[in-house]
């Protein structure tokens, strides 16, 4: 199974990047319906280390808060992009929910791969060497990119099927987040152990069943 933990955007956020899906040959845009928020990539594991992973996350215990898409930019050199994204503005509770989940995932005994936490939702992956004028007036055009704020009220465990046609994402767990309170202040966002989250959605038929389950 090759998975990933990740926030799921609402409809509307969705459909307002759609928009963007265009002006630069030979990009493959993605489907609105798979764009999202990656908090880590987990890769290839055996569907009983994907249970333990989602066992793993049901006990860490984040805030809901509030999520900015601004901007965008791009992954790999002007002329050699890779990818195409739209930005996030500085958010601390996304960063304490990245940081709870990648520990929770390490207490699985999972290793991930070390990078430093750049969230974005990806817009479209590059095929070949696509004109950089045509990337540049992209960016130009939409360098003020700014949508409506939106609440992330959950976070997801997530398998991806790769297929020749692009990526196709399943939900495999999703889990609540809590509920903030305005007596909480600065505390908002702040990730905790604590009683188990139980998941909004329970794992999926991938999961192999634990004997005496």
């Amino acid at each position: 199974m090759r998975i990933f933990v990740g926030l799921e955007l609402p409809d509307e956020v969705r459909e307002q990047l759609g928009t963007l899906e265009r002006g630069i040959p030979g990009a493959r845009w993605l489907d609105t319906a798979q764009l999202h928020l990656t908090l880590a990539f987990i890769g290839e594991v055996h569907a009983t280390v994907a249970r333990d992973i989602a066992d793993a996350l049901a006990g860490l215990r984040c805030s809901a808060f509030d999520v900015e898409i601004v901007g965008v930019g791009h992954f790999g050199p002007l002329r050699q992009a890779r990818a195409v994204w739209a930005g996030i503005a500085p958010n601390e509770p996304l960063l304490h929910l990245q940081r709870g989940v990648v520990r929770r995932i390490a207490q699985a005994e999972v290793t991930l791969e070390r990078r430093r936490f750049r969230p974005h939702v990806t817009l479209a992956r590059m095929r070949g060497s696509p004109g950089g004028h045509h990337l540049a007036n992209f960016l130009a055009e939409h360098s003020l990119l700014r949508l409506p704020p939106w609440q992330a009220q959950s976070f997801a465990l997530i398998e991806s099927h790769l297929r020749a046609e692009g990526a196709a994402y399943e939900t495999l767990a999703r889990y609540t987040l809590q509920r903030k309170r305005p007596s909480e202040g600065a505390r908002a966002g702040r990730c905790a152990p604590g009683s188990r989250n139980q998941p909004l959605e329970q794992p999926v038929q991938g999961f192999p069943h634990r004997h005496g389950a």
